[in-house]
């Protein structure tokens, strides 16, 4: 289970929290990468500028995006994640507080893998995250980076 990395894409501290600690209770080995914003999220994929990716991405089990980030938003992160032949296999995972079907539905339609609800209640969003990393990190199976590309 603890062989792939998390990254999480929050702006709200308080769930970025939250979610670390759920996460790491879930999968107690994986490493979680914190980002806040949409930007941060595409420079670590993508790289910025001369700069490279941040990130292996044969390591990366899963992205939780949050909908609403501030710079670019988590709709707009799944865009350019879709777009790309880097990314575009990658399992994500749109997070948000709203009640929006509109959010919902346009999720979908750019690619996510899962829509989740964040619950008010710690004790179910604990829950929702250890079912979330279980099945993305043990039940789930990612293809390696370069396997995809030679497709």
């Amino acid at each position: 289970m603890d062989e792939y990395s998390i990254l999480v894409v929050e702006d709200n501290p308080d769930d970025q929290v939250l979610t670390v600690r759920a996460l790491k209770n879930a999968s107690r080995n994986s490493s979680i990468v914190v980002l806040e914003d949409g930007q941060e999220a595409l420079d670590f994929l993508f790289g910025s500028g001369s700069e490279e990716p941040c990130v292996n991405l044969d390591l990366l089990g899963v992205i939780l995006l949050d909908i609403k980030l501030p710079r670019v938003s988590g709709l707009e992160v799944l865009k350019k994640i879709r777009a790309s032949t880097r990314t575009d296999w990658l399992p994500v995972v749109m997070i948000t507080s709203s009640d929006e079907p509109a959010e919902l539905v346009e999720a979908y339609r750019l690619g996510a893998n899962s829509y989740i609800k964040k619950s008010i209640d710690y004790s179910e969003f604990s829950d929702q995250m250890a079912i979330l990393a279980r099945y993305w990190l043990t039940v789930n199976k990612v293809p390696k980076a370069g396997s995809v590309r030679q497709l």
